[in-house]
């Protein structure tokens, strides 16, 4: 009873856990090293080998682990079937060379120092399958899920999930021989049952998903509609893990399936808030997983094989992604995000343990190996980056239909081709206007080539990629991006580089477009202003407005906004405020003591000039 009291979670517990995560994900990210080392170092602080605050670190991580599966939904949602098969050479590729050499080059240092060769084995392919949760949540924050090389990076961690089902079957092989196996299925069981849930996540995905979700769309309301969104994503992950597979994969399968449903958008906004939650929730308790206690004991095993098992796998990692074709920028920087173990070491060393392949004292090792690798990740990252990394010619090599610019010359070169281009390129290309686009979206590249438009691969933030677009030959640089930090740097370089070229900016707000004219450039319009005054004046005309009476107001809304930002130029942001109307009612001005009489004017004179002019009482 005191164990189970000592165990239990409370709402203490939990302020604890939200309160560590409030203080350190801030303090973190204006330090430069980012939400996931915030959230390991505040587990680490609060956990059973930090201040104890929290003593059940294992309890909250196996909940907290479906962040991991709502993150890899999520993922699914964007992954198209058809974008999926295109990956499908870096899946059992790239992925499987990684894996495969990464494993034989850990394998063979842990032997040279001394470890039995299944437990070396073992302990090497659990340090091989890197972290899902850590590399994905660096992609997103820096924004390169969608890049050529953040494709790779999931089509990777995708092989990785594939592979503990056949490293399971392997660990019961390598049991039974060494004479130390445990009762349990046998293997080729076990590959089935992985077939079957596949199998059933897929039928169910393909047939039953999306008339459930019509049905429930007619008939049920919101937080139904939520229910099944989260009932969906845990059903599919629990029947891979009834499978022997990682809960991930299902969730990850049951998104793509949903990928082209219409219901798609609805279900990632149900869903993202639960997973923004149980993610930080995943790498806290990750932190408060690491046994301080078995460190400081075998400290030279843990700290030795940190060090070494980082350094084989980065070298292996580079190596591998050099043999297939990716540039020194790309190499190095996944050799430093993929260097470290994953939460499935934990599975598979979990089921070597179970199996009697490893002892306790050896799994406690293998298990702080892989936390501390997690822990420097993004510490090794941020020094690469940093330090070790210059700018280069980017790369799409290997990704269909996404091409890089080189020896553009058009007239007009378009940066960035979301929903605003789109629309700007019409009028161009209704009357001939040469124009070449660029876009650092390989989704919206790809996808824009399938409505005819040809649109090239590229970071416009960088001074060779505008030189490759034909920026130096422009009569004019149509600025789109909806960033306004991008859009800056692409104006700063244009006109340092390019002074004789004409700049149109899309404008994010008053005080981006304040900064474009104190710039210079040429034409700069706020991206919602004109919509919102088309907007207003059919809203005018439907309530009974004469059609000149609107043309009118419309136009004073125009001059009066000219003349604030001109004020705003010189006087910042709150400078001419009176030119705005408000809908609050201005308060007529009391005094603190009423008077007992009314008071009275001496003459009608007086009374007759305050009337005929307010402003002046």
């Amino acid at each position: 009873m005191a164990a189970e009291a000592a165990g239990a979670m409370d709402l203490g517990h939990g302020v604890v856990l939200l309160a560590a995560g409030v203080a350190a994900v801030p303090l973190f990210k204006r330090l430069g090293l980012g939400a996931v080392l915030g959230y390991l170092a505040a587990g680490l602080l609060i956990g059973p080998f930090g201040l104890g605050l929290i003593q059940n670190a294992e309890a909250i991580l196996h909940v907290a682990e479906l962040g991991v599966v709502l993150f890899l939904f999520i993922i699914g949602l964007e992954m198209r079937p058809a974008k999926l098969w295109g990956l499908r050479k870096q899946i059992f590729g790239l992925g499987a060379a990684q894996v495969l050499g990464c494993g034989l080059l850990l394998t063979g240092t842990a032997i040279l120092f001394g470890v039995s060769a299944p437990v070396a084995f073992v302990g090497a392919m659990g340090f091989v399958l890197s972290s899902t949760a850590v590399i994905m949540q660096m992609l997103d924050e820096a924004n390169e899920i969608n890049t050529p090389a953040g494709q790779k990076a999931v089509s990777i961690l995708l092989l990785e999930d594939l592979a503990i089902v056949p490293l399971l079957a392997i660990v019961a092989v390598l049991a039974a021989a060494m004479g130390v196996a445990q009762d349990g299925p046998p293997w080729w069981i076990a590959i089935g049952l992985a077939v079957a849930a596949i199998g059933g996540v897929l039928v169910a995905g393909k047939y039953l998903i999306n008339p459930i979700f019509g049905l429930l769309a007619k008939h049920g309301g919101r937080e139904v509609m939520l229910g099944a969104a989260l009932l969906v994503v845990f059903g599919a992950a629990w029947s891979m893990h009834l499978g022997g597979l990682s809960m991930a994969m299902g969730a990850f399968l049951a998104g793509v399936l949903l990928s082209d449903s219409s219901f798609r958008h609805q279900l990632e906004a149900d869903v993202d808030p639960f997973r923004s939650l149980l993610l930080g929730l995943f790498f806290l308790s990750v932190g408060m997983s690491l046994n301080l206690d078995t460190v400081l004991t075998d400290w030279r095993w843990v700290v030795g094989g940190v060090l070494l098992f980082m350094i084989v796998k980065g070298v292996g990692i580079y190596a591998i992604a050099r043999l297939f074709r990716s540039d020194h920028r790309e190499a190095l920087e996944r050799s430093a995000l993929f260097a470290q173990g994953g939460e499935f070491a934990f599975v598979l060393y979990a089921g070597a343990l179970t199996a009697g392949l490893f002892d306790a004292r050896t799994g406690a090792i293998f298990s702080a190996i892989v936390i501390l690798s997690m822990v420097l990740t993004p510490l090794v990252t941020l020094v690469v980056r940093r330090f070790l990394l210059r700018p280069v010619e980017i790369s799409a090599e290997g990704l269909e239909g996404v091409e890089r610019p080189e020896g553009l010359r058009e007239r007009v070169l378009i940066v960035g081709f979301g929903r605003f281009a789109q629309v700007v390129s019409q009028p161009l290309l209704a009357r001939d206007i040469d124009v070449s686009i660029i876009d650092n979206d390989v989704e919206m590249v790809q996808a824009a080539s399938q409505f005819g438009f040809k649109v090239y691969y590229g970071d416009a933030t960088r001074l060779d990629v505008l030189r490759a677009s034909g920026a130096a030959t422009a009569e004019t640089i149509l600025v789109c991006i909806d960033k306004p930090e991008a859009a800056d740097r692409v104006v700063e370089l244009v006109k340092a580089e390019f002074p004789l070229t004409k700049l149109f900016v899309r404008a994010f707000d008053r005080g981006h477009s304040i900064r474009l004219i104190q710039a210079g450039v040429e034409f700069q319009i706020r991206e919602t202003f004109e919509s919102a005054l088309a907007f207003a004046d059919h809203v005018l005309k439907d309530l009974g407005v004469s059609a000149e009476d609107v043309a009118e107001t419309i136009e004073d809304v125009r001059r009066r906004d000219d003349e604030r930002l001109t004020l705003q130029l010189t006087g910042g942001l709150s400078a001419g405020r009176s030119l705005m109307r408000g809908n609050a009612v201005t308060p007529t001005p009391e005094p603190y003591i009423k008077p007992r009489r009314q008071g009275q004017l001496l003459n009608e004179t007086e009374e007759a000039a305050a009337v005929a002019d307010p402003a002046t009482s």
